[in-house]
């Protein structure tokens, strides 16, 4: 890409002067990321309602978490015809959609007369986000100078880890009103009711932000709006680039390509393209390492080291902090050091992590909720749960979405990250209901099958996971 006085980077890289615009392209980029705000508080928030539903539909434990599950399998849905939606009708409508399925799944679960009902909201609410995780990487990257993408589209992973904290501190503010009661009346609605409705307020947020910032240049392009993109490129990429050079390279880089549809993701030795399988594989590692254990079952492990479960909302809230703080640490280096280097010492520390996590765990005693730790043990484990989350949040959690947005060439680009983030979210429900079973048969052994697949990823990234860092997205085929 260009910026307001040169190119943005050569062919081998580089990087860009300021550009004229930033303070605009990030207030676009925050506006994007908006839908990764939306997936963090969703699956945080439901965990501050989870003993009043049980209560309220007077279920088990095995019918409750597919209920909580249930938005996982609308995600992968989501996202899997986002990419198609968003190529016939644009990246920003796709959002609208999206703020709207969402808002209507706030008001929705707020007001259930039945578990099943709860659970199709849920749903509804899945679908919404899963189309908002495609589109927020793969626009973000469509309109960010190269040589600030990375930074930029690391917006929706920080947006996501700002979800979850943001909604542990509205959870704990209701609760407070309710007197620490999940059931609690307030205005006429239990405190369970409220957490999941106020949800409706970053939905209408979503929605009323995509109103003010443009359509991705590339999609205007494709469609033949020329003179829109030229207007929109001038907006991100500051007034003094060559634009019927700018618009003449990206509609080469489209000509060059194959139109975004399933069917021009198959072609590979294995079905799918080969840059399709590198991106459904770093969705699956980002999952399949458990990341979503610590923050979805993260009760039994506070627990298990002494501390009183009325005080687990504080340590919940520390471990968002930690995630916050690896957010940041990475938006600050995947342009610089790059998204390989920075996935790789993810892995090492997320190995080193979980492989301590397992042996700590190996001493405990007693199952389910009710299990401890010798003292030694439980300090390990507590300190290894936090260093996992600091690595992840400074490696994984960012990369993955920054490359998915970058790796796929243009044409291709909607479809195929819909397919990697359907494998992303298919495999977070996986992990999801799979922890209680796996957590009574041997809570060890789960943690030693996350180690592994943490190790596993050190020679997928190594032989698969190309460095995008400094690249203009035309380069990327």
């Amino acid at each position: 890409m260009t910026s307001s006085t040169s190119r943005a980077s050569a062919p081998g890289g580089g990087s860009s002067p300021h550009p004229e615009h930033l303070g605009h392209v990030i207030f676009i980029a925050a506006a994007a990321a908006m839908g990764g705000f939306l997936f963090g508080y969703d699956s945080s928030v439901i965990n501050g309602a989870v003993v009043a539903i049980r209560e309220r539909f007077d279920v088990g434990s095995a019918a409750l978490a597919q209920v909580i599950a249930a938005a996982l399998i609308g995600c992968a849905f989501g996202a899997a015809t986002a990419g198609r939606i968003a190529d016939r009708i644009g990246r920003i409508r796709c959002m609208q959609i999206a703020a709207l399925l969402f808002t209507a799944s706030a008001l929705g679960s707020a007001l259930p007369f039945a578990l099943w009902d709860l659970a199709m909201w849920r749903v509804i609410g899945g679908i919404g986000i899963g189309m908002a995780s495609v589109i927020g990487p793969a626009y973000i990257a469509e309109v960010s100078p190269a040589a600030y993408r990375g930074r930029l589209a690391s917006f929706q992973q920080a947006a996501i880890v700002i979800g979850i904290a943001v909604s542990q501190l509205v959870n704990w503010a209701i609760l407070n009103l309710a007197d620490g009661d999940q059931r609690g009346n307030i205005a006429g609605l239990e405190a369970w009711q409220w957490m999941l409705g106020v949800m409706v307020v970053p939905a209408a947020l979503y929605g009323l932000m995509s109103f003010v910032i443009p359509e991705s240049p590339r999609f205007l392009i494709s469609v033949g709006r020329n003179d829109e993109a030229r207007k929109v490129l001038t907006e991100v990429e500051g007034s003094k680039i060559d634009l019927d050079e700018r618009v003449a390279e990206i509609e080469h880089a489209m000509r060059s390509e194959h139109k975004s549809t399933f069917k021009d993701l198959l072609g590979g030795r294995f079905g799918f393209l080969p840059i399709v399988w590198v991106g459904i594989g770093l969705s699956l590692f980002q999952q399949l390492v458990g990341i979503n254990v610590i923050f979805y079952y993260s009760s039994s492990l506070w627990q298990s080291v002494g501390i009183d479960p009325s005080a687990s909302f504080l340590y919940s809230f520390e471990t968002s902090v930690v995630n916050i703080i690896g957010t940041v640490i990475a938006m600050i280096f995947v342009d610089r050091i790059g998204r390989k280097p920075l996935a790789l010492i993810g892995s090492v520390g997320m190995s080193i992590s979980l492989g301590l996590a397992a042996w700590a765990f190996s001493y405990k005693s007693g199952v389910g909720d009710d299990i401890s730790l010798p003292h030694a043990q439980g300090i390990v484990a507590l300190i290894a749960a936090n260093c996992f989350v600091l690595f992840f949040a400074l490696s994984w959690g960012v990369v993955v979405w920054v490359l998915l947005g970058e790796m796929f060439p243009g044409r291709i680009r909607a479809a195929a990250l819909g397919v990697a983030a359907a494998a992303q979210w298919i495999a977070n429900w996986v992990i999801t209901v799979s922890f209680p079973t796996l957590s009574d048969w041997n809570l060890s052994g789960a943690y030693m099958i996350y180690t592994g697949f943490a190790l596993l990823s050190i020679p997928f990234i190594l032989k698969w996971v190309p460095e995008t860092k400094g690249k203009a997205l035309e380069e990327m085929g």
